[in-house]
């Protein structure tokens, strides 16, 4: 599979608090925050127009599942319309709390810990074959992603018994399994559960749990681009790939987390040693060979290019990848705080900015605020993002979606929609099935579009 559909779930962070101290739980803001949602849809979990799903997630964390997407750039305009439209909620419920006489501010950070070491994630889906064997995934994509960290992680201050040490990863502490069908009981990198949300006989979707969520758009351009080639590889059965199976996949996740400059191997099930570097080069060497004699979309074989662009770019001048990786950024930020205070990794003021870097408020989050001052090489612009808050992407099922929520609404109907199903909820109980994910149109839809209006006028 050479077009792929992809898409991405990020669950946000949220507290409430004046001067530093937390003046309502979780659960309480977030029903503030979803007022205007229920408002929208009768419910805490409703599609939105964009063709994405917004809800209230286990623990009273918002989630945004972006769209169907096809194409990278969609991606990245829907995963940063996730925030926008978020950030419209969290205007409108500060106008209500000041209005009801509750003094504090809500902060919404998009990152994947808590203050009580909670985790909470950013899930990638990928439509892949319907395949079976899932030796290929554990033999190439798992140690693929295990080492990706070095373009991928979103950083993190961690504490722990033996001191204070910054990771790549906000996710490595916090998975346990390598494939399951579980999702928070025993986190595994990729989770089996067989919903693929399309055709059955034809696709798989291919759940993966470990990955950071993002805030700079290169790093989610090449996790999800770079994720796509190698899974195209490994679909592709005449593709020789190597085996790096890791001989402990939970150990080499949390080693590579900590070995910032990829200096250590890691060992694999051959009796061979290779650094995450190592594996990180092999694996673009094979893309690029790969790229060469296959059909892949652009944006797929630019992600090719900027795979290796990174790569070069981490061996020389690991530092040099602080316009693109947020791993980096982060540390850039906190070492310039420490060397200007002479504070230890440990120190309070080192925590808030760990923090900040997340914060989704453009005027008060470090990362919107470097953005700002171009210190990060951006993927799409602000008028690509505010087209994908309100706009689904137009050449997948999406479309089809978001144009029945949109049309709907303005004829006032009552209606039920999922990831497969477009349902009008009258006396004739129209449905819709769409199962092909590829698909913008389909007569069945038209006919229900030309229905829904003939009917009222």
């Amino acid at each position: 599979m050479l077009r792929r559909i992809f898409g991405v779930e990020t669950e946000f962070g949220i507290t409430f608090s004046l001067r530093g101290q937390r003046r309502l739980s979780p659960d309480e803001v977030s029903r503030f925050l979803f007022r205007k949602v229920v408002a929208w849809g009768r419910s805490s979990n409703v599609f939105l127009e964009n063709g994405s799903r917004l809800y209230l997630d286990v623990g009273s964390h918002p989630e945004y599942a972006t769209a169907e997407c096809d194409s990278l750039d969609d991606l990245v305009a829907q995963d940063k319309a996730g925030e926008a439209i978020l950030r419209e909620l969290v205007s409108y419920a500060q106008q209500q709390l000041n209005e009801e006489g509750i003094r504090g501010d809500i902060y919404l950070f998009k990152n994947n810990t808590d203050s009580s070491g909670n985790s909470y994630g950013c899930h990638e889906n990928y439509c892949i074959e319907r395949i079976d064997d899932l030796s290929r995934l554990e033999q190439v994509f798992i140690p693929y992603l295990i080492s990706r960290q070095i373009f991928a992680g979103a950083g993190k201050v961690v504490t722990s018994p033996k001191g204070t040490a910054y990771s790549m990863s906000q996710r490595a502490e916090h998975i346990w399994e390598s494939i399951s069908s579980a999702t928070t009981r025993s986190r595994p990198i990729i989770n089996t559960r067989d919903e693929p949300h399309a055709d059955p006989e034809r696709y798989r979707r291919l759940h993966v749990i470990v990955g950071d969520s993002n805030m700079s758009e290169f790093a989610t351009f090449l996790k999800v681009g770079t994720a796509s080639v190698v899974l195209a590889m490994i679909e592709d059965r005449t593709t020789v790939l190597r085996d790096y199976n890791l001989a402990s996949p939970i150990n080499a996740l949390r080693d590579i987390a900590y070995d910032l400059w990829s200096k250590e191997p890691i060992k694999l099930t051959s009796g061979r040693d290779m650094t995450a570097l190592e594996i990180q080069d092999d694996l673009c060497e094979r893309a690029e060979h790969f790229a060469q004699n296959r059909s892949l979309p652009d944006d797929q074989r630019l992600a090719v290019r900027l795979w290796r662009e990174a790569i070069e770019d981490f061996r020389s001048d690991p530092m040099s990848l602080a316009d693109r990786v947020d791993w980096i950024a982060k540390l850039q930020i906190i070492e310039r705080e420490r060397e200007r205070h002479g504070i230890a990794l440990s120190d309070p003021r080192i925590a808030l900015i760990d923090l900040l870097y997340h914060d989704t408020d453009l005027d008060r989050g470090l990362f919107y605020r470097r953005q700002q001052r171009n210190h990060f090489r951006r993927v799409v612009d602000d008028d690509a993002i505010s087209k994908a808050a309100v706009e689904p992407p137009s050449t997948t099922r999406a479309r089809m979606r978001g144009t029945f929520i949109r049309v709907a609404k303005e004829w006032r109907r009552d209606y039920t929609v999922d990831w497969v199903h477009l349902k009008l909820n009258d006396e004739m109980q129209r449905t819709v099935l769409l199962k092909d994910p590829f698909k913008s149109t389909d007569e069945r839809f038209q006919k229900l579009l030309t229905s829904l209006e003939r009917r009222e006028r």
